[in-house]
């Protein structure tokens, strides 16, 4: 079946960078956008940023703006979410997703499981 698989996170310090991946198989990767993510305790699931299926447009949700970065390999069929000076409030399982246009109102068909992301302070 459709599979999305996200990897990279961790924990590290404030300050610090991380990049996320998130790999696509059994479908066809190059006509998705791929959105990102994330959910802290307690809190509801966040928009992070989107690309679209060709990697021409992004978005970057205000609250991140300016410390990360969304790309993508198609030949390789794998999205990226570059995270730079994090902070402990960057806490959180981070998602990406699929679908036919991303953005922060698309309508995503495929999930990944997530990865913990914790910033220590």
């Amino acid at each position: 079946q459709v599979q999305l698989v996200e990897s990279g996170g961790g924990l590290v310090q404030a300050g610090a960078s991380l990049r996320l991946s998130c790999t696509a198989s059994r479908f066809t990767f190059n006509t998705y956008g791929i959105g990102w993510f994330r959910q802290a305790p307690g809190k509801e699931r966040e928009f992070v940023g989107s690309i679209s299926s060709g990697g021409s447009i992004t978005y970057v949700a205000d609250s991140v703006k300016g410390r990360i970065t969304v790309s993508r390999q198609n030949a390789k069929n794998t999205a990226y979410l570059q995270m730079n000076s994090l902070r402990p409030e960057d806490t959180a399982v981070y998602y990406c997703a699929a679908a036919r246009v991303a953005g922060p109102s698309g309508q995503y068909d495929y999930w990944g499981q997530g990865t913990q992301v914790t910033v220590s302070s």
